[in-house]
């Protein structure tokens, strides 16, 4: 079992169920024997997926959203870990959700889902599918400053670190109010309710690593995959959803989203969010054990 204390949550997040309880920064819902693994992004928190956490606790499941390793706390704790500690932090929470769940599935925001692929390749008997929220290969959205896509040239660490990575408005939000309160935690100084305001590019380069490394290993991902991404993404643009759609072994689908900017689990289409996860995840998890999967990608439907 996944023990509970009581640890602060903040309320950025529009919408909450009372049941839940935290792990350090972590969101925890005990429900039924299908569980959902959740993974925030690089620099962000669990709030990014509480809710989509809260509307599956709704439906029934059990839901562990974990804090990655150097996440929430300061920036030298950020600074001082790998895509290895991140992965390993992801890793720890798919083997303890498994405990408890029959069948799992691991989705994940922007880095999240590319730490989703790499649990999906790594453990093919345990994840039985992926959720990919805007998911980020490259930094190549309309809000990303033209010297941020010559980060590619730094081939070096410590040279990253020289560079940093700031937050800047529309901070991944479309819609005005809630742009504003994420913009109030990010500068409150505090990076459990949003994230740091600004990181060195050491973290960046370290997930370009992790990019590198599950690129490698897409055509061996065979679990059916939902990626849910938007047109307007202003930090990744559609070009990495397609890439997924193209190279994924397995089954795909793909939603884009009309109205809403990269942070799509907190932004004005979250219900949309929700509602494809749940139907996604209980149309397979209807499906026959054994039962083979077809190969077949879906071309882009708007939502």
């Amino acid at each position: 079992m996944i023990e509970k204390d009581s640890t602060h949550m903040s309320s950025v997040e529009p919408d909450g169920v009372a049941a839940a309880t935290t792990e350090d920064r972590g969101v925890y819902h005990d429900g039924g024997k299908t569980g959902f693994l959740l993974i925030h992004g690089l620099s962000g928190t669990p709030v990014e997926l509480r809710y989509i956490a809260n509307g599956l606790a709704r439906a029934g499941h059990t839901v562990y959203c974990p804090q990655l390793a150097g996440h929430c706390g300061t920036l030298d704790e950020l600074t001082a870990t790998t895509w290895h500690d991140w992965y390993d932090s992801a890793e720890v929470a798919l083997k303890r959700l498994s405990e408890r769940c029959d069948q799992v599935f691991v989705g994940g925001l922007s880095m999240g889902a590319i730490l989703a692929l790499r649990l999906a390749a790594q453990h093919p008997d345990t994840v039985k599918g992926t959720m990919l929220y805007a998911p980020t290969l490259w930094l190549d959205g309309w809000g990303v400053p033209w010297y941020g896509r010559l980060f590619r040239i730094v081939l070096q660490k410590v040279v990253a670190n020289q560079i940093w990575f700031s937050e800047r408005s529309p901070y991944g939000i479309k819609d005005q109010r809630l742009r504003a309160i994420i913009a109030e935690a990010i500068h409150s100084g505090d990076p459990s309710k949003a994230g740091f305001l600004s990181i060195p590019g050491g973290p960046m380069f370290e997930l370009r690593k992790l990019v590198k490394t599950v690129k490698a290993d897409l055509a061996s991902i065979t679990q059916p995959a939902l990626i849910l991404h938007p047109r307007e993404d202003d930090r990744a643009s559609l070009r990495n959803a397609h890439h997924l759609e193209w190279n994924l072994g397995g089954r795909v689908e793909t939603v884009v989203l009309e109205d809403s900017y990269h942070v799509i689990t907190l932004d004005r289409q979250r219900d949309v969010v929700l509602e494809k996860t749940i139907s996604f995840a209980e149309a397979l998890a209807g499906r026959s054990v054994g039962e083979p999967e077809e190969r077949s990608v879906r071309p882009i439907a708007a939502a």
